[in-house]
């Protein structure tokens, strides 16, 4: 077996930890990422719990952007607390499956439990400190 050539007594040649494409798949991510918009989340939040149902034209945009929140905030849980934010996990990956209902009433209530859902996770997350509150 032969010794790693060195390039200064006993250090060995630096190599990248990744090969190009990988660098670059890492680069695009990077360069692709927003940051969590909590005024945003917030504000469709209101929409979806607010005195008033959300109106069947604008049903299905929010349940999009709740299964969108949703994610973003499985996706910082996850990485942060794998074990205690598991039953809100599983409780928004049921109710993001389920189909969005032809029936407007139907279509609000669950819009009104994808956002029960969005809610705990943002609390949880502010108060563990792992999002600002948007303040």
């Amino acid at each position: 077996m032969t010794a790693p050539k060195t390039t200064h007594g006993s250090v060995p040649p630096w190599a990248p930890p990744l090969r190009s494409e990988e660098l670059r798949f890492v680069l695009d991510r990077i360069t692709a990422w927003t940051p969590l918009d909590v005024e945003a989340v917030f504000d469709d939040l209101d929409a979806a719990l607010g005195h008033q149902a959300p109106p069947p034209a604008a049903a299905a945009a929010l349940v999009e952007r709740l299964h969108g929140h949703l994610k973003r905030l499985r996706d910082i849980a996850a990485a942060h607390f794998p074990v205690e934010m598991e039953i809100l996990v599983e409780r928004g990956r049921a109710i993001r499956d389920e189909p969005l209902p032809a029936d407007h009433q139907e279509a609000v209530g669950l819009t009104r439990r994808l956002a029960f859902v969005v809610s705990d996770l943002v609390e949880a997350l502010i108060e563990a400190r792992c999002i600002k509150d948007g303040e």
